[in-house]
């Protein structure tokens, strides 16, 4: 069977749904050993600032059950590193790029969509909701008000089609969705990791040195299909769904919830094949049940009245 997996991403189209999560995969480089990145629908860079970030103190990486508690703090190079040194890298290969940009303020996201301005990017991702960053980031991505501000203002200057971020560490998803798409959003990317902590029972202290960070991987997939399906009833924007993808099957889950695309995330720290072996699952379903569409399985339950 000749499957057409490519979809269309507010108007950039991909080979295929599947993709790194930012923060997961570096620029490609630290991957490429591993895994042909021509063959993923995109490739999503870690958080690209106005200048460098030093990031969190360590120890910022704890293993919980089922995931992993990260404090990282979206440490980068700036944006002008990843221009002159990622982004030719890149470039080699038949992939959309999507850079994720990241600031402290208004300001500093605004620097960073103007440098990428005439940049050969083919999608923006708005990172307004890591928790683990003391000044910007959760709090534009939890407060409604905000996010239309941080929203509307990167998108008049952003040349590229803008993808929003989003927070689970909120009350109401559905309101923050909203609010990004009327802000003029062309698409969302949901869940960012939930807001957790580990103590070190034996030194009776907090593991991480920030005391909280952000858990992802398997233990949070069950909110993220809910707040994918959720989302996707209320927006008519196209939603990159991540959050514990491990598999193939998982990849299905998303876009039954009515992602369109999916990313893949802390799966790539313990497997480096993951994104790869994902589309070979995904690829595996759709010819045990004889699907020729990807498409056909986005939104599946809410589609059906289920």
């Amino acid at each position: 069977m000749n499957h057409r997996l490519t979809v269309d991403i507010a108007g950039v189209t991909l080979k295929n749904p599947i993709m790194p999560a930012s923060g997961t995969f570096g620029s490609g480089k630290e991957y490429a050993a591993f895994v042909d990145l021509n063959r993923l629908g995109a490739i999503v860079v870690k958080g690209v600032a106005s200048r460098p970030w030093p990031g969190n103190p360590p120890p910022r990486l704890a293993e919980t059950a089922s995931g992993m508690l990260n404090s990282v703090g979206l440490q980068n190079a700036g944006v002008m590193a990843f221009l002159a040194e990622d982004l030719p890298f890149l470039k080699q290969f038949d992939t959309k790029i999507i850079v994720n940009i990241c600031g402290h303020s208004l300001a500093e996201y605004l620097e960073v969509a103007l440098a990428l301005s005439d940049a050969p990017v083919d999608l923006l991702e708005l990172n307004i909701s890591c928790p683990n960053v003391s000044e910007g980031g959760m709090a534009f991505g939890t407060n409604r008000q905000m996010v239309e501000q941080v929203v509307s203002a990167v998108k008049k200057h952003a040349r590229q089609p803008l993808i929003v971020k989003l927070s689970p560490n909120v009350t109401d998803i559905v309101e923050i969705a909203r609010a990004a798409e009327s802000a003029g959003a062309d698409g969302l990317s949901l869940i960012n990791t939930l807001l957790g902590m580990k103590i070190d029972v034996h030194r009776r202290k907090p593991i991480l040195a920030n005391g909280a960070g952000g858990l992802s991987g398997p233990a949070i997939k069950p909110v993220a299909i809910r707040m994918v399906y959720q989302t996707a009833r209320a927006v008519q924007i196209p939603i990159i769904g991540m959050g514990g993808v491990m598999t193939g099957e998982d990849a299905v889950e998303f876009l039954l919830a009515g992602a369109s695309a999916v990313a893949v995330g802390t799966a790539n720290f313990h497997n480096p094949t993951a994104t790869v072996d994902v589309l070979q699952g995904l690829e595996a379903y759709m010819e045990t049940y004889g699907i020729e569409d990807v498409n056909a399985l986005r939104g599946f339950l809410f589609r059906k009245g289920r």
